[in-house]
């Protein structure tokens, strides 16, 4: 994370800060998520951060990308690490993954930008191939959305959807309500809780929704 116009060190001087409970929640989180990974997957997680999905995630291929050349440090064993942007992947090859990953990343661009990266997404993905996305849901955080600075662009589960779709993927499920707002707040004290959190029919304090969806062939 992130691509905002900002100066990427200044940001991470100010934002950027390891935080254990963060850790342990995505570690709780990932098993989730893998109903959409394969386990033999070439996996890419782009706007990696700490690496936390990246590492927790099963693949024969694991590649995290981040702006920050800093976040190398939080790539585990195996992980590989490319300083790079949403906005152009052309280190990669068409079709060259299973899974494209992206968690708290599209909300700090703009909407030209938002194409640009759904295009590259779509490019390094094989027909059939998914991309997941985790975001801050403006419908049910409206309040807080801007408190970071860095944000820029307002997405619900609606306007998300729609841009994905036009972005020339099928949508295969969308979570309006998936985890808070924050995990460094309710869901990082409380990560144990997270595998029955993500079992309830309706999710109390979410601030945070979940898309994934297919690249048609």
């Amino acid at each position: 994370m992130n691509d905002s116009g900002l100066t990427t060190d200044a940001y991470f001087e100010t934002r950027f800060t390891p935080d254990p409970r963060r850790e342990a929640a995505w570690r709780r989180i990932v098993p989730y998520l893998e109903r959409w990974v394969p386990s033999n997957a070439a996996v890419l997680d782009v706007g990696a951060g700490y690496c936390s999905f990246i590492n927790a995630v099963l693949g024969s291929r694991r590649v995290a990308v981040d702006l920050h050349a800093d976040s190398q440090r939080f790539a585990g064993d195996g992980v590989e690490f490319v300083v790079g942007s949403a906005t152009d992947l052309s280190m990669f090859k068409e079709g060259e993954f299973d899974v494209v990953f992206a968690s708290n990343l599209l909300e700090h661009l703009d909407r030209f930008e938002i194409a640009q990266a759904l295009n590259e997404f779509r490019r390094v993905l094989r027909p059939g191939g998914r991309l997941i996305l985790v975001q801050p849901n403006y419908r049910l955080c409206a309040g807080r959305y801007f408190d970071d600075f860095t944000h820029v662009t307002p997405l619900s589960d609606v306007s998300l959807a729609d841009f994905v779709a036009v972005g020339g993927f099928e949508i295969e499920r969308v979570e309006s309500r998936f985890l808070p707002f924050s995990l460094k707040s309710q869901m990082g004290r409380f990560s144990p809780m997270i595998p029955m959190y993500l079992r309830l029919p309706w999710r109390p304090f979410a601030g945070q929704m979940l898309l994934v969806a297919v690249k048609g062939r």
